[in-house]
């Protein structure tokens, strides 16, 4: 019997990371000739491009190629829409806007160029904030609506009606290594490009267009990457664009790496949202009717924001049947800088709106969140039917809740911290919880499909390729477990090779927490095609039917007989069988209907739930994260390990979101948060002292691969209960005010809440 699955496996780079010999592009080995590239970006948030002047730049010696937007190709890099050029042409709109690039042999003469390079702007308006670019109906797409029942009739019948709003800002992805690719010339045209992307046939695709070059003309190819979270799915494709037309004009190898200040101007980040609401509802906090409209600050171009929107759209029901409901998604255009996919993809802020609502109707009734979310759980039918119209088949919310409840003794807890806080008038403590249902699969069924490339070797070693990208989260690892569990082999028998278009081409990209599930079920299917040609072999060897044969601890046997798997792969090399082969692996069930946003778009659901204690000196502003306990369902787990670590940063990583992580903008709108100095994620002392995470384990329903479950966002919405305890610890103060409270909870924010808890404004 194969252990290799289902096992808490170390990351297949774990030694290397911790010893600093991972090899990440900045680490390779320069190629002769390498230059070295740097931007200009503009200084307005919008301006005509009038007249640019390239001379004093090429004049420096040692440059090679300067470049603006004279492209052989079409200077479009869109993901989704179009108009989305890699160099502004005509036009800038946003501060860091790359207007022109520079290669030279050594990254201070490109930088020194590039600072050459005049550029002059008719300045023109800008609109920077969300609520005046709304007013003004500024949009980068198409509205959108997901819909169902009598919703202006649910509101006005209801018992009780409440209004609100909340605000949620935006994240930069704050990846350790940051945006950076390579591009190297091959022989007629061909385009090698090293890039550090989640989504390397979108760069391949970027790439070809900007040089008007077929597909299989550009080979895109990334080992890992130090960290991504979304902001490498669209944006890698910028830098690897540019690096690329560098490349073609001076046909010599050029790198572009963005150093920390310009990687965060330049590039997109989490979209800030503004959620209105109406609600209506019964005495006991059932909900009759809900009207939710997102305004989504999308920046100055489409990018990924309309699927953003949509899966917001999706996820602002949670857990809960909502009979009458109507989401409005509108993409709003501001002159900032385009923002993109990160971790949960519109799902944090579809989940915090509903939750801000279950907030809300609670204090409303003199009802504790819980009790008013209980009455509002999918159940069974009818209480099953999201508002997209899927229905909620693997609903395990009260067992994970009750698992959640046992393990953190919540009773016992919820009596500590209102003890403390009747001794306490300065330090208020608060406590909540919080549930998820996240649904996994792309929006876009297409992208839903992944291959891999599988090759046994005679000495039984094995060379493993998909299409899935590793960024640190583990995926490398956990689809070596899953081939190494087909062939009932060593987990270090299993290579794992660098993602390339050139061996497993019109790939998805890696996000959506569905790497494992696609990647994982495409490398098995190929294992599984190997395994039985090998079965076949080892069946004539013993004299058997090959339905006998079976394959356990490195061995393929049938009664007393057995067989190395190496021996075997000799053996089947010996007969001409075939030992290489190619799984293909689209996910099944899905569809959905963008015009009606209507469907099934999600093979299943992952559930969690968490409960957090903070702490809020109601004098400074200041909190700390005291306590946080996690359920998280995972099916069954592929890899324990991993997974414990994918729920443990995400959490974190939502705090940042919730708490800390302010972005800022001055009346210029040039970012003025572009580093750590002035940009806080959470550090080590964030990290709640007493954390305790649980993997609920519960094979999933649905034929994933070994009945596995997507882990790497989920948790993130888990943090959410650290903004409802803050909360809670105002809500806790003397006074009669609102708890009006917006993300993320900076002091000055918690501060203003205190003020207007205690009435005083």
């Amino acid at each position: 019997m194969s252990t290799a699955a289902h096992t808490p496996a170390r990351h297949d780079s774990a030694r290397a990371h911790v010893t600093g010999r991972a090899v990440y592009l900045d680490d390779m080995p320069e190629p002769p000739g390498l230059l070295h590239a740097a931007l200009v970006l503009s200084p307005h948030p919008h301006a005509r491009i009038v007249r640019m002047d390239l001379s004093a730049a090429r004049a420096v010696p040692g440059v090679v190629a300067v470049t603006a937007a004279d492209v052989p190709g079409v200077n479009d890099i869109a993901p989704i829409r179009t108009g989305e050029p890699a160099l502004a042409e005509g036009v800038v709109e946003y501060v860091g806007h790359p207007v022109a690039a520079v290669a030279a042999p050594t990254l201070d003469a490109a930088r020194a160029a590039a600072a050459l390079v005049q550029v002059e702007y008719e300045v023109l308006p800008a609109v920077l904030d969300l609520q005046a670019a709304l007013d003004q109906g500024l949009r980068v797409a198409p509205d959108q609506v997901v819909a169902r029942g009598d919703v202006a009739g649910a509101l006005e019948g209801a018992e009780h009606r409440i209004r609100g709003q909340v605000r949620c800002g935006g994240q930069d992805h704050f990846y350790l290594e940051g945006q950076i690719a390579i591009a190297v010339p091959g022989e007629d045209r061909d385009m090698q490009v090293f890039s550090s992307t989640q989504h390397p046939t979108e760069a391949q695709h970027g790439v070809a267009h900007v040089l008007g070059l077929p597909f299989a003309a550009v080979t895109v190819e990334v080992r890992r990457m130090g960290g991504a979270f979304g902001g490498k799915e669209s944006q890698a494709t910028i830098i690897a664009a540019i690096a690329a037309l560098l490349a073609y004009h001076a046909r010599r190898p050029v790198k572009l790496r963005l150093p920390r200040d310009v990687d965060m101007e330049a590039t997109g980040k989490r979209h800030p949202f503004l959620i209105r609401w109406d609600a209506g509802c019964d005495a006991e906090g059932r909900i009759l009717g809900l009207d939710l409209a997102f305004a989504a600050d999308c920046g100055n171009v489409a990018d990924l924001s309309p699927a953003v929107v949509s899966r917001a759209l999706c996820h602002a029901d949670n857990c809960y049947f909502l009979p009458a409901a109507r989401f409005t998604g509108i993409p709003v255009k501001t002159n900032t800088v385009s923002n993109t996919a990160f971790r949960g993809f519109g799902a944090p802020q579809g989940m915090l709106a509903i939750e801000a609502v279950m907030d809300a109707i609670a204090r409303h009734l003199g009802r504790t969140v819980e009790e008013v979310r209980r009455v509002n759980f999918y159940a069974a039918a009818p209480r099953n039917v999201t508002p997209y119209g899927q229905e909620v088949e693997d609903n395990i919310i009260p067992e994970v809740l009750a698992r959640l409840e046992v393990e953190a003794d919540l009773a016992g807890w919820r009596r500590a911290v209102a003890a403390f806080n009747g001794t306490s008038p300065v330090i208020r403590k608060g406590l909540a919880t919080m549930p998820i249902k996240f649904g996994v699969s792309f929006n876009l069924t297409s992208l839903n499909q992944a291959g891999a490339l599988v090759h046994v070797y005679t000495d039984g070693s094995v060379h493993l390729n998909h299409g899935g990208t590793e960024m640190g989260q583990g995926l490398f690892v956990k689809v070596a477990q899953v081939v190494a569990d087909a062939f009932a082999i060593p987990l270090h028998h299993v290579r794992v090779s660098a993602t390339s278009t050139g061996k497993v081409p019109n790939t998805s990209p890696t996000a959506a927490s569905s790497g494992s599930d696609l990647n994982g079920m495409a490398a098995l299917l190929a294992a599984q095609e190997i395994r039985g040609r090998m079965a076949q072999v080892a069946a004539a060897q013993f004299g058997v039917a090959v339905e006998e044969v079976a394959f356990a601890d490195g061995h393929a046997t049938a009664g007393n007989r057995s067989i190395a798997f190496g021996a075997l792969a000799a053996l089947a090399w010996q007969q001409r069988v075939p030992l290489s082969a190619t799984g293909f692996y689209k996910t099944p069930k899905i569809h959905w209907d963008f015009a009606t946003s209507t469907g099934r778009p999600f093979y299943y659901y992952t559930y969690g739930a968490a409960a957090a204690e903070v702490a809020v000196d109601t004098l400074t502003g200041e909190l700390r994260v005291l306590r946080a306990q996690i359920v998280q369902d995972c099916g069954r787990s592929l890899n324990p390990a991993i997974d414990l670590g994918q729920v443990e940063g995400a959490f974190v990583q939502g705090m940042g979101w919730l708490t800390c992580e302010d972005l800022k903008w001055d009346a210029g709108g040039r970012l003025a948060t572009r580093g750590p100095s002035t940009y806080k994620i959470p550090g080590s002392r964030d990290v709640p002292p007493d954390f305790r995470v649980h993997l609920f384990d519960r094979p999933n329903r649905e034929e994933t691969v070994l009945r596995s479950k997507a882990v790497g966002e989920p948790p993130l919405m888990l943090a959410i209960s650290v903004w409802l305890a803050i909360r809670d610890a105002i809500a806790s103060l003397p006074g009669d005010g609102p708890v009006l409270l917006d993300a993320p909870a900076t002091p000055e924010r918690v501060l203003a809440a205190v003020a207007v808890r205690r009435g005083g404004g």
